[in-house]
């Protein structure tokens, strides 16, 4: 049976299974919490950020969700130093200048901390002389630490990042380093193509049309009547 799975991913876990880059000393992967044969991550979430993350043994319901071409929204809470004007919050609802061109617009809004928020270990560094603030930001595509560079583009750098929602699927009521079973979807799929049309029959057809008394291309001719033997 098809499986799909969410999984709150905590803060300084690799978002794989096993670790590439460090031979010395290997670094928290998704195996030491999940013990699943044949699951593999539908998207990422980088090692510095925590939250939501979904896991699945089917191909193509893993493309369906991580595809950016599908624009499934992902919501983020978002701790950031300082607290955004409204000009910095349309900002990034509106878009923001990357190095790798234009966000597409997005939803954000300032928000109060959320409820029942874990702490995080190590927590973030705090400096006395300036506060921070949360915000909620959706967006719908998925380049390489977009979240961050959007925040610093608009003066506001992330000091916290969780993911909180991927499509219609939520954190709520799951901790640190829980996972659980998700009733799977359906997947839609792109429509049957139609069989293409016998372009040498339609031909055949409009030339049958415009000639007068000839009969249509493979109709059955009358069988003729047998003549009389003549006598004598």
């Amino acid at each position: 049976m098809t499986r799909l799975i969410r999984f709150n991913k905590p803060f300084d876990v690799l978002p794989q299974f096993t670790d590439r880059g460090s031979e010395g000393s290997p670094r928290a992967t998704l195996s030491d919490w999940i013990n699943l044969p044949d699951v593999y991550p539908a998207g990422r979430l980088d090692r510095d950020s925590e939250g939501l993350m979904l896991l699945t043994d089917h191909g193509r319901l893993q493309a369906w969700i991580s595809d950016p071409q599908h624009k499934m929204p992902k919501t983020y809470w978002v701790q950031v130093e300082g607290t955004p004007d409204a000009a910095a919050i349309q900002a990034l609802a509106d878009g923001v200048e990357l190095k790798d061109g234009l966000t597409r617009p997005a939803k954000a809004a300032l928000m109060d901390e959320p409820d029942g928020i874990w702490a995080r270990n190590p927590p973030i560094r705090v400096r006395k002389s300036v506060p921070d603030s949360w915000i909620a930001l959706t967006i719908r595509e998925g380049r390489n630490r977009q979240v961050r560079r959007m925040t610093a583009a608009v003066g506001h750098p992330t000091l916290r990042l969780i993911r909180a929602a991927i499509g219609i699927w939520t954190l709520d009521g799951l901790s640190p380093g829980s996972w659980e079973d998700l009733e799977v979807p359906n997947i839609p799929g792109p429509p049957k193509p139609k069989p293409a049309p016998n372009r040498q029959a339609i031909a055949r057809r409009k030339a049958a049309a415009s000639t007068p008394g000839r009969p249509e291309p493979n109709a059955r001719a009358k069988p003729r009547k047998p003549r009389k033997p003549r006598k004598g």
